[in-house]
């Protein structure tokens, strides 16, 4: 799809996840879910839960976990990081550092955006509501659970392109997760790898390392209404 990304197209609307982009809470995932694996007999680590889970939809973790451990334990799974995750969120929630001027500089540009998530409509509407970030995209966020299959298959984010109506090819991707890219990549889509998270290390090395795939990386929200002019072109 490379060929697509560099042809200079402009980026029209900016399709953002929602699990830890606009809102801080892929660090606090992260730490959640090592510690329900670690009492619930799964070892795993930051990096390894980065990749299994982050980005992915609740279903595509508790088959993992059920694989793993057996269906009781995935839904037991599940109900524990729910609670613990929504606990810390509740009280101290955060956008990303520098969210708010990145979107006040879209709306400036007159640039659309909208969520494409893989957390149910009821997450993404507690998680962003608790930050004020919710009212910015209400109407615009689509979830993993209106399409039949979720990230790292393309259809959530084919899904947004259609029921807003822009091609794939002019819609840029900002995502935190390895899942999301290759989603987005599969999509069609422009892509931009926020590393500025604790999935940061799992978007600059192996496939999105730089000349390996022609993601984005970028380390600050703020950078991203300037990356999002055409490429340049030889």
């Amino acid at each position: 799809m490379g060929s697509v990304h560099r042809a200079g197209k402009p980026v029209e609307p900016v399709v953002f996840d929602c699990y830890g982009m606009p809102v801080d809470s892929g660090r606090i995932a992260v730490r959640v879910q090592v510690e329900v694996g670690a009492q619930l007999g799964w070892a795993l680590g930051a990096g390894e839960v980065v990749e299994r889970f982050i980005g992915r939809s609740h279903a595509a973790i508790r088959a993992q976990v059920g694989e793993r451990l057996g269906p009781v334990a995935a839904a037991e799974w599940e109900r524990r990081f729910e609670r613990r995750h929504r606990e810390p969120v509740d009280a101290e929630p955060e956008p990303v550092d520098g969210v708010v001027a990145a979107l006040d500089a879209l709306d400036a540009r007159g640039l659309p955006y909208c969520v494409a998530s893989s957390g149910s409509h009821g997450k993404t509407r507690h998680t962003p509501g608790r930050t004020g970030l919710y009212e910015r995209c209400a109407g615009r966020i689509f979830s993993a659970t209106e399409v039949a299959r979720g990230k790292p298959f393309p259809d959530v984010f084919q899904h947004a392109a259609a029921r807003t109506g822009y091609a794939p090819e002019v819609c840029g991707v900002v995502e935190d997760s390895p899942a999301g890219l290759r989603a987005a990549r599969a999509a069609g889509m422009r892509r931009f790898g926020y590393t500025g998270g604790p999935t940061g290390d799992a978007l600059t090395g192996g496939e999105f390392r730089d000349g390996a795939d022609d993601t984005v990386p970028f380390a600050d929200i703020r950078q991203l209404p300037a990356l999002l002019d055409p490429p340049a072109t030889g």
